[in-house]
């Protein structure tokens, strides 16, 4: 399925830490955390300003990325776990 975000959406992979820590301990899935890097599979076209001029967005296609902890919506397309993101919840690039 192909999907492109309108604006100033970011489709992004979330990337899962490590099931296990240092020590052997396995972690279950309800103590995990939400994660909170992933990396961008699609970009919408930009914002749209009062003017009507569209700024194109500062992420692409590929970019690993920070986001805020509870931004975004998930998402499930073929059995794959996204988070559809606007570009504001960004923090960092990696």
């Amino acid at each position: 399925m192909v999907m492109r975000p309108l604006s100033d959406h970011v489709l992004v992979e979330p990337i899962e830490e490590a099931d296990r820590k240092k020590g052997g301990i396995i972690i279950p899935d309800t103590a995990k955390e939400k994660p909170q890097k992933g990396e961008v599979i699609a970009v919408g076209k930009g914002r749209l300003t009062d003017k009507g001029e569209r700024v194109k967005p500062e992420v692409k296609k590929g970019d690993k990325i920070l986001f805020r902890k509870y931004s975004g919506t998930e998402i499930n397309i073929d059995d794959k776990k996204y988070i559809v993101l606007q570009e504001s919840d960004i923090l960092a690039t990696i």
